[in-house]
């Protein structure tokens, strides 16, 4: 069985903000997995789709615990589930990163990122896999960072999010197989 964890914050002001790569991303891996839709599930204080890829289990998550808490909703499913932290993917935005730029680290630190703060903080390791998209262009250097990550994507980044999208649920589904 695979978690896959797709961060960002809910409700319709924080909708397609760079904070939220995360939930446009398991959005699109669960429309190419042709899995169930997202459904509320308060026991998990998360948007949970569920069916199989490869003959496994798989679960997407979006928790609606706002970012910073991300782990509250992660550790409730992976003790409800008895998931193992190494099969937890967590897709998150990256302040480090160029606009764009994919990566996937193993047994990672946070890098200051709370949301994922939050999970190391309740599964009690960072024996999980971060799937990492960069969200930085030539505005963060003008801004504060929080404002930054609160701000939609400008034209030419959503059209190349449209591009890039196929390829990074490819690189999803590999870690999948």
């Amino acid at each position: 069985m695979k978690l896959v964890v797709g961060l960002g914050n809910p409700g319709k002001k924080y909708e397609k903000t760079r904070h939220n790569i995360g939930w446009q991303i398991i959005e699109e891996l669960r429309s190419v997995l042709d899995l169930a839709k997202f459904k509320t599930e308060s026991k998990f204080q998360s948007a949970i789709s569920e069916g199989t890829f490869n003959g496994q289990k798989i679960i997407l998550a979006k928790p609606l615990t706002h970012m910073n808490n991300s782990g509250q909703a992660v550790g409730l499913i992976q003790r409800f589930y008895k998931i193992s932290p190494k099969d937890i993917l967590a897709i998150r935005d990256d302040l480090d990163l160029e606009f764009g730029q994919y990566r996937e680290k193993k047994d990672s630190s946070s890098g200051g990122h709370k949301g994922i703060t939050s999970i190391i903080e309740q599964l009690g390791l960072q024996d999980f896999t971060q799937i990492k998209i960069g969200i930085k262009n030539d505005y963060l250097a003008k801004m504060d960072p929080s404002d930054f990550v609160l701000k939609k994507f400008n034209r030419q980044e959503k059209k190349e999010l449209k591009e890039l999208l196929p390829q990074f649920i490819t690189n999803i589904q590999k870690l999948l197989a």
